[in-house]
């Protein structure tokens, strides 16, 4: 068997930039063997398999370990393919997932709008580890879902931080790490995301903690439209609204190879 394979690097304006996704469109569903080896094997934070049914397409991401509920940049990714390399004539292109239920892309002339569910965090008092494993003082601690966000002092904490992979994966291997900070010139907010327990030490961009730290920054400034920048090492730049039960998280995608898979 073969198949079609895409990277596409997604929130970004070129190449080389974003975060980068392997893309698998199917015709029917391989067997899920199959699709965590293909994702092991391209080695990527994400990768992304869907399949037609009747006006939407049924999606699943996975990571190199593991299958994973939601995935902002894959799924961005997977609308850039059906835009651009399949001439979908829609502006819109709905998914549906067996974990996070329905999920939208549209497409406008400043490039591609995530409609995602909305997952406002709540105060917890700050993990005995977290300041040891991040090398830095956190101010504040949040929780929502398999996220922990982790308040800094400033934009310059979040960029500088080198943290202890492993320590985090032994102490909080089921919950991924958000670092985040109040912007300096353009950006609203900042932002670092890390889950070595799913194998992805440092993600460069991550759509999904944006559905995270989207209301709970617009709680915090008082504006529902924000800018918000990814300081990965390749980083990322992603436009953000809050609409209450649902957040918009805009941004751009360039394809960079395109290939087939045999198994």
């Amino acid at each position: 068997m073969t198949l079609p394979i895409y990277q596409i690097d997604a929130f970004c304006e070129n190449i080389f930039e974003g975060n980068p996704a392997a893309v698998v469109p199917l015709t029917e569903w391989i067997p899920e063997n199959s699709m965590q080896n293909i994702a092991m094997e391209n080695n990527l934070a994400e990768t992304v398999f869907f399949v037609p049914a009747e006006n939407e397409y049924q999606i699943r991401w996975f990571t190199p370990e593991t299958e994973i509920r939601l995935c902002g940049h894959a799924t961005l990714a997977a609308a850039h393919y059906l835009f651009h390399h399949q001439n979908i004539q829609s502006d819109k292109i709905q998914f549906v997932s067996h974990l996070s239920g329905k999920l939208s892309v549209t497409k406008d002339q400043n490039g591609l709008t995530l409609n995602f569910p909305s997952q406002k965090p709540s105060k917890v008092n700050t993990p005995s580890f977290l300041e040891k494993a991040l090398g830095c003082k956190v101010d504040e601690c949040f929780e929502s879902g398999m996220f922990l966000v982790a308040h800094v002092e400033n934009e310059k904490t979040v960029k500088e931080l080198t943290p202890n992979f492993n320590m985090i994966n032994d102490q909080s291997p089921d919950l991924g790490i958000i670092v985040t900070a109040k912007g300096t010139n353009e950006a609203d907010f900042v932002s670092r995301f890390f889950h070595p327990g799913i194998g992805i030490n440092e993600d460069p961009v991550t759509g999904s903690a944006h559905t995270v730290l989207i209301p709970h920054w617009s709680e915090i400034l008082g504006k529902n439209s924000l800018v918000a920048h990814q300081l990965s090492k390749r980083g990322g730049i992603l436009l953000c609204e809050d609409q209450g039960e649902r957040v918009l998280i805009s941004g751009k995608a360039q394809t960079y190879l395109k290939g087939e898979i045999f198994i």
